[in-house]
């Protein structure tokens, strides 16, 4: 078996082949629930249902598919320039570091420019924490699937110190977590009652800009080129180097708003369990929006859906929860075998 080139595919084939990746999920999902002794039928109703199904199941959607937009974006802009950034978990964490550690007074500032500030600080660290493993790409050809993804271990051993130490609150009872940011670091709630805050509107803005970068700007070309094939890019005078040095620091700064946003949004303090996995599940959002920043805004919330209804059909149905993940991961799976019979065509010999 041989994969040849495809020229450039239609507007049909690109969207068929992922839709068929759809497809085939639902139909692995439906055999695992059958094997659970379900109805694939039902299951797959209590999840809608469980997702969308009600206002307060939006609300808790759109909640959950916050974070998951801004990691997304990370992956999505990293990748598009062949930049393998697996440790958006690591920059997640770092936005929700420098949120806790000048949100919590440090800064007596009104709302207005603290929360700004605030964003523009947790992006800078995301971004220098991401920098590191590129200038190890390209000055020592170090592979960066390796130094990001070890990365996200060191920073995960480096907040629990944190929260063990200089950040743990000293009225939580022992608990390894930091005190609460104060009320002008909070992001305020979109639905009154809810969980749904400002985050989710500043998600979908960046979004927008991102796409906007990258379709309408010299970087976004650059990008894009460099991601093509680098030697040609370089020929043609691009400084590749430089372009993913550029991609690393957006990629890393788009993780870290992740953090700032759970910390100023919605838990208003730093546990070690922030994240259940949002980075590495920014993947997969990425992936099934075939790297489009707009895409990423509907993946994310899909998957969203995923989890939430997952979590509601759990308790009804009986079957386990777990389900959302091989869900999730086979989707994963199918859109990358989807994409690449987009570009290729398979021989055998």
């Amino acid at each position: 078996m041989r994969l040849e080139a495809k020229p450039a595919p239609t507007l049909a084939v690109t969207l068929l082949f992922p839709l068929g990746a759809v497809v085939v999920t639902v139909v692995l999902s439906s055999l695992l629930v059958l094997a659970a002794g379900a109805s694939p039928f039902s299951v797959f109703g209590l999840v809608v249902k469980g997702a969308a199904g009600s206002p307060f199941a939006l609300v808790e959607t759109l909640t959950r598919a916050t974070p998951l937009i801004f990691t997304g974006l990370a992956v999505a802009v990293a990748f598009r320039a062949k930049l393998w950034n697996i440790g958006a978990e690591a920059q997640l964490y770092a936005g929700a570091v420098i949120t806790v550690v000048l949100g919590t007074g440090a800064l007596p500032l009104p709302a207005l420019v603290l929360i700004p500030l605030l964003m523009i600080v947790s992006m800078v660290a995301g971004g220098l924490l991401l920098l590191g493993p590129a200038i190890l790409k390209t000055r020592f050809g170090v592979d960066e699937v390796v130094t990001t993804l070890l990365l996200n271990f060191i920073m995960l051993l480096f907040v629990s110190m944190l929260l063990e130490g200089v950040l743990k609150d000293p009225m939580g009872l022992g608990w390894p977590q930091s005190q609460r940011v104060v009320a002008e670091a909070r992001l305020p709630r979109l639905v009154q009652g809810w969980r749904l805050h400002a985050g989710f509107l500043i998600a979908v803005l960046a979004a927008v800009a991102v796409w906007v970068v990258m379709k309408k700007t010299t970087l976004g070309y650059e990008m894009r080129a460099v991601g093509q094939n680098a030697e040609a890019a370089r020929f043609a005078g691009i400084p590749v180097n430089g372009v993913l040095m550029k991609t690393a620091f957006l990629s890393g700064g788009l993780a870290a708003l992740a953090g700032f946003s759970e910390v100023a949004g919605l838990k208003g303090n730093l546990t070690l369990d922030l994240s259940p996995g949002f980075g590495y599940t920014g993947i997969v959002v990425a992936m099934l929006a075939m790297l489009n920043p707009l895409g990423v805004v509907l993946a994310a919330i899909f998957v969203a859906g995923i989890f939430v209804g997952a979590d509601a059909m759990s308790r009804t149905a009986g079957v386990p929860s777990y389900i959302a993940e091989v869900m999730v991961a086979t989707a994963l799976l199918t859109m990358v075998v989807a994409i690449m019979l987009t570009r290729f065509r398979v021989r055998w010999r």
